[in-house]
């Protein structure tokens, strides 16, 4: 794990955004992640927070999702704060904001308004359920949205519950990364364009686009809408999780077929169970398969398929992970400011991405960000306290 202490001041960004500018609206979930992925990949991004309470330093520099950017405290329910962000707005290239439907435009910085001051800004908008549609103005969290869009009846095993996949599927992956590419492509188009445009990203319509495969082998035949029956939700048994003799847990991928024969030589399987057998075999296969693993520790287990194309894997722990010989080697985890967590990605082999600053507390920027945006009146701001000043 790389250690990146000296992170803890600000670093020259060196990501291919490097120059751009981004506005990212105080939220929670999706919008933050988005603006952290951007962040890395360095743009300079500035969080607009609402007033509150000043954040303890200690939490603030753990809350590694806000990451790589700076904070500025505005109260938008002043004239005046608004007509600064204004000022911002127009000096920006992206805005990001993941409020309910019309609560920018309540505000009095919609689309509408930024993109008659800021006529190339890419407006990107980040919500559960979208910008229209029956549903736009209900609450909801990343469980509600992947049940409805199908991405999470299919997950689990046969017989049981749904799998909740954390708010991986929805909030991250059908949100914050449709967010970025969305953005990514509205900023090229403007490059030719000159102008700006509404990116709506909601998670309900990123979690269904993730399924489209499945609805492929659907319409095919190759896939049956059941949970736990099928290629790769556990419905195979060479497609599973399987518990080692100290509790620990292997996970069993090898679907092609010369993979399989390596993984069944491996685990040592029985000759009639080394060629796949149809499934009127599976549960034989299955228990073969379990009692196998279940001789052994993890750790024997990894050493038996190491460097083998077996398609075999320990199932690790978060703090696991962090400490796996192969992620160590990759860097894939840093340390910043005495915090482990995940180092940006994908990898730039010419302009490599980084993480310029560890987390901040909220408003302890308002004065520098103006400065280096060119925006007058901040003492103003904060005499008045329209802005604050940690």
């Amino acid at each position: 794990m790389a250690d990146q202490q000296g992170q803890g001041s600000d670093r020259a960004a060196t990501g291919p955004l490097n120059g751009l500018r981004v506005i990212e609206m105080g939220g929670i979930g999706p919008g933050p992640f988005a603006a952290m992925l951007l962040a890395d990949m360095g743009a300079e991004v500035v969080r607009i927070d609402r007033p509150g309470p000043v954040t303890d330093e200690r939490t603030a520099v753990a809350d590694v999702l806000h990451r790589g950017r700076r904070s500025v405290v505005l109260d938008l329910r002043r004239e005046e704060a608004v007509t600064a962000l204004m000022e911002l707005v127009e000096r920006a290239d992206v805005l990001i904001e993941g409020f309910r439907p019309g609560v920018m435009e309540r505000l009095g910085a919609g689309p509408e308004t930024c993109l008659r001051r800021n006529p190339s800004l890419v407006y990107g908008r980040m919500t559960g359920w979208g910008q229209d549609g029956p549903w736009a103005s209900m609450a909801g969290h990343d469980i509600n949205y992947i049940a409805l869009a199908g991405a999470l009846h299919p997950l689990g095993r046969e017989g049981e519950p749904p799998a909740v996949p954390l708010n991986l599927l929805g909030d991250f992956g059908g949100g914050s990364l449709y967010l970025v590419s969305g953005v990514l492509a509205a900023l090229w188009e403007a490059g030719r364009s000159g102008r700006g445009q509404v990116v709506d990203a909601a998670v309900v319509d990123g979690a269904a686009s993730l399924t489209t495969m499945l609805h492929g082998m659907l319409a095919a035949g190759a896939w049956t809408d059941e949970r736990g029956v099928n290629l790769l939700d556990t419905g195979r048994p060479w497609y599973d999780v399987y518990q080692t003799e100290d509790g620990g847990w292997m996970s069993v991928g090898p679907l092609e077929i010369k993979f399989y024969a390596e993984f069944a030589a491996r685990l040592g399987l029985p000759e009639h169970l080394a060629r796949r057998p149809g499934p009127e075999a599976w549960p034989q296969l299955r228990s073969a398969i379990a009692s196998a693993f279940a001789g052994r520790t993890r750790k024997e287990w990894e050493e038996v398929f190491a460097g083998s194309d077996a398609c075999v894997a320990p199932v690790l722990s978060l703090k696991e992970a962090t400490e796996h010989p192969h992620l160590a080697a990759r860097q894939t985890f840093v340390e910043v400011a005495g915090v482990r967590q995940p180092a940006p990605a994908p990898r730039f082999d010419r302009t490599p991405a980084s993480i310029q600053i560890p987390p901040v507390r909220r408003g302890q920027h308002t004065r520098e960000v103006f400065d280096r945006w060119g925006v007058d009146g901040v003492e103003e701001l904060l005499a008045s306290g329209a802005a604050t000043q940690i």
